[in-house]
C-alpha cells in the first residue's frame, strides 16, 4: 500500500478548462437579418439602432409623424454605436447588482469585454465569492462534507496515509455534491448571478495532506471557470423582455459588425479542512 502522491487532482468536470469552442464563446457569427428575424432582436437599445447606425432620440408627443421621426435620427459610426450600447449595457445591469461587496464586479467585467479583446479575467472579489460559497454550504452533500467523508472512509490510520489506490473515491463522492454556482436569491441582487451565475468547469486538487496519530490537516485547491458570454439558450430569455441587458449583450457579442469577444472568468480558493482520528472510531 502506497500513499497518494500530492498534489493530486481529485475531481474534474466533464467540461474542460479554457474551452473556446463552447457555444457561448462564439462571436461575430450572426448577420443583422438573423438577429432581427431569427432571434427577434430588432430593437435591443433605446438609444441606437445598430443595424442602420442611427442614434435614436426620445420622441415627444408631437414627433410621431413620420417626417419628425426621420428628423429625430442621427447618423453615427460603428464605434460610437458600440460605446453607447456598452454604456446602456452597464446601466441595464445595475438593478441586478446593487448590494454587497460584489456589486461593482459586473461593471468591471463589461469594461473588460469592451476593451480587452477576449483576454481571461480574474479578480480577488471573485475568489472571495467562491470561497464564501464553498464554506457557506453546510448541507450533508456539500463538497467539503463529501471530501471529509472520503477521507473518513479510506484513510489508513495504521500507516497514517491516504492510499493511492483509493483516489477514485474522491470523484465518486464529489459527484454527489452540488458544485459551486451563484444562483441563490441573494446572488440575484449582489451581482454574482449576473456576473457568473452557473459555472462551466471545476477542478479540485488535494495539494497537501498531513496525517498524524491524532488527526489530519488537508489543503484543497478549488479552481473554477465560467464564460462571460451568451449562447442561443440565453437569447431565449430576452424574449420575455425581463432581462433587457441580454439583448444588448447578445448583439454586442454576436453581430458580425461588432463581434466583441467573450472571455473566460477564473476563480480560485484554497480551503483547509481537518479531522480527528477519534471522530472516526
Amino acid at each position: 500500500m502506497t500513499a497518494l502522491t500530492l498534489p493530486c487532482t481529485i475531481f474534474k468536470t466533464r467540461h474542460r478548462m479554457n474551452d473556446y469552442t463552447a457555444r457561448d464563446m462564439r462571436c461575430g457569427d450572426l448577420t443583422a437579418y438573423q438577429l432581427q428575424h431569427q432571434y427577434q432582436m430588432g430593437r435591443v437599445s433605446t438609444k441606437v439602432d445598430p443595424y442602420r447606425l442611427k442614434k435614436i432620440r426620445p420622441f415627444t408627443p408631437s414627433q410621431y409623424q413620420l417626417s419628425h421621426i426621420i428628423k429625430s435620427e442621427e447618423n453615427i459610426t460603428l464605434q460610437q454605436c458600440a460605446k453607447i450600447m456598452f454604456d446602456e449595457f452597464r446601466s441595464a445591469a445595475q438593478p441586478f447588482s446593487f448590494y454587497g461587496p460584489y456589486r461593482h464586479l459586473i461593471t468591471k467585467m463589461i469594461n473588460h469585454m469592451q476593451y480587452n479583446n477576449g483576454a481571461p479575467f480574474s479578480h480577488m472579489l471573485l475568489d472571495m465569492a467562491l470561497e464564501r460559497k464553498i464554506r457557506s454550504d453546510t448541507s450533508v452533500n456539500s463538497i467539503i462534507n463529501m471530501i471529509r467523508n472520503t477521507l473518513k472512509e479510506n484513510m489508513n490510520w495504521r500507516k497514517n496515509i491516504y492510499p493511492a489506490e483509493n483516489v477514485h473515491a474522491f470523484r465518486t463522492n464529489i459527484l454527489k455534491a452540488t458544485l459551486p454556482k451563484f444562483t441563490s436569491v441573494m446572488d440575484n441582487f449582489n451581482g454574482m448571478a449576473i456576473s457568473v451565475h452557473d459555472t462551466w468547469a471545476t477542478h479540485i486538487t488535494l495539494t497537501s495532506l498531513e496525517v498524524r496519530e491524532d488527526g489530519y490537516l488537508a489543503r484543497i485547491h478549488f479552481r473554477v471557470q465560467d464564460h462571460f458570454g451568451l449562447d442561443d439558450n440565453d437569447a431565449i430569455q430576452y424574449k420575455s423582455r425581463i432581462f433587457s441587458f441580454i439583448g444588448l449583450w447578445f448583439v454586442l457579442q454576436h453581430y458580425d459588425k461588432l463581434g466583441f469577444k467573450p472571455f473566460v472568468t477564473n476563480m480560485q480558493s484554497i480551503i483547509e479542512i481537518h479531522g480527528s482520528k477519534n471522530e472516526y472510531k
